[in-house]
């Protein structure tokens, strides 16, 4: 049973929602104003998938003892602790004048925003009851869908106004009124809900979660598949539209545009439809088996398609993320089998791995990209030559994924 009233619900999760919404955004502008920072510091693939990943280099730091921290304190105090570490790298990107200075900025921000989405979550397990944890966890997800599709289109057509610069600005004085609301809103966290001897401490709660069969389970595809959608929703998708189907900056915005616009859409019917599968019976372990392989199976299609592809290159790059997002509904259920005590580290642990993974992903494709150029290869076929090697790396962590059978464990909704 939810242990607030409608009304509270619904303020909890705009508040929640409005901190996540900027979260998001600021993670994918990066992929809008490529084209700026590119001309303005001379940034190659290799620089650009550093910058981007510096981001979530910031969230992998913080996700262990992030969740120690929620689990003791409570998502108002934590989230806005954090927030103000992302004003403060959002201010210092505005104003920043190399590589160097650009990267700092983007790990700060990104270690300040890394608390957007898990505060919420943990909140969320002990404010809602299951199947409404399920909803709320979704919908997070379209939100944060809504922040990337903001930093597309929306922003093309601002920076012309505003400049890159000035839009960072902007973006620190909302995050500003987000904190604001955070602490106005959010419901204080309880202080008597003890854990189990040796799981109170931060080292014995991450032992219990990252022992955990079911955990363990879903290690590969939380750092590899769920990583490979989201470091190409967030960056490679724009390079990909430019470099290889041809596009020119404002087609690769429509593009980015549609791709998460479709995010957008495939994150509420989650939020839609998960209560009703699981009361259905319909179990998310064997819809993650059949959903990955044909996420896989369009990715090839657009490494083999190429240039060929035109104008449905951007749909068929949404259908690839679309239907990776099958793999988001671990995280709910896993939280939800183990104790409450561990929501917040089972809750970034996971994170951890995804976004530990998204870092990897996004410098390694540059990285390659660059490598191939310089072995004489042109720059389309180098982009596709990288994402052959990430598609066999989601094989890879597929077949792992089916190969360790942990068995099923029960729901564990309170101990």
């Amino acid at each position: 049973m939810s242990l607030l009233d409608r009304r509270g619900v619904i303020l909890v999760f705009l508040v929640c929602a409005f901190c996540y919404f900027l979260s998001t955004l600021l993670r994918v502008v990066t992929a809008t104003i490529a084209p700026q920072l590119t001309s303005e510091f001379s940034l190659g693939a290799g620089a650009l998938g550093l910058l981007s990943g510096a981001y979530f280099l910031g969230f992998t730091l913080t996700q262990l003892p992030l969740g120690h921290w929620l689990d003791k304190y409570g998502p108002r105090t934590i989230l806005t602790r954090f927030l103000v570490l992302a004003i403060l790298g959002t201010l210092l990107f505005a104003w920043a004048q190399g590589l160097t200075s650009l990267f700092a900025a983007r790990l700060l921000a990104g270690i300040g925003l890394s608390a957007c989405l898990m505060a919420p979550l943990a909140g969320y397990r002990r404010w809602l009851d299951g199947p409404m944890q399920l909803r709320a966890n979704a919908w997070m997800l379209m939100t944060g869908s809504l922040g990337m599709v903001a930093a597309t289109l929306p922003v093309q057509w601002l920076l012309p106004v505003t400049g890159w610069r000035m839009l960072f600005v902007l973006l620190a004085i909302l995050m500003a009124l987000g904190m604001v609301l955070v602490l106005r809103v959010l419901p204080a966290w309880p202080s008597s809900a003890a854990a189990p001897a040796g799981q109170g401490s931060a080292r014995g709660g991450l032992r219990a979660v990252w022992t955990h069969p079911q955990f363990i389970h879903y290690i590969p595809i939380a750092l590899i598949n769920y990583g490979a959608m989201t470091a190409t929703q967030t960056l490679w998708a724009g390079p990909w539209l430019s470099h290889v189907a041809g596009f020119t900056p404002e087609q690769s915005a429509q593009g980015m545009f549609i791709i998460n616009l479709l995010m957008l859409l495939a994150f509420w019917l989650w939020g839609l439809l998960m209560p009703r599968l699981i009361r259905a019976g319909i179990e998310v372990e064997s819809m993650i088996r059949r959903g990955l392989p044909v996420s896989m199976a369009l990715l090839l299609l657009v490494i083999l398609g190429g240039s060929s592809l035109g104008r449905w290159t951007p749909w068929l790059l949404a259908a690839f993320c679309v239907t990776s997002t099958v793999v988001s509904l671990a995280q709910p259920i896993l939280t939800q089998r183990l104790p409450v005590h561990l929501a917040g580290r089972s809750l970034t642990s996971f994170n951890l791995l995804v976004f530990a993974g998204v870092f990897l992903i996004q410098s390694g494709v540059g990285r390659l990209v660059d490598a191939l150029q310089q072995r004489g290869w042109m720059l389309a076929d180098a982009y596709r030559g990288a994402f052959g090697v990430l598609l066999a790396a989601c094989v890879l962590s597929y077949l792992l994924f089916l190969w360790y059978k942990p068995g099923r464990a029960e729901v564990s909704s309170a101990e």
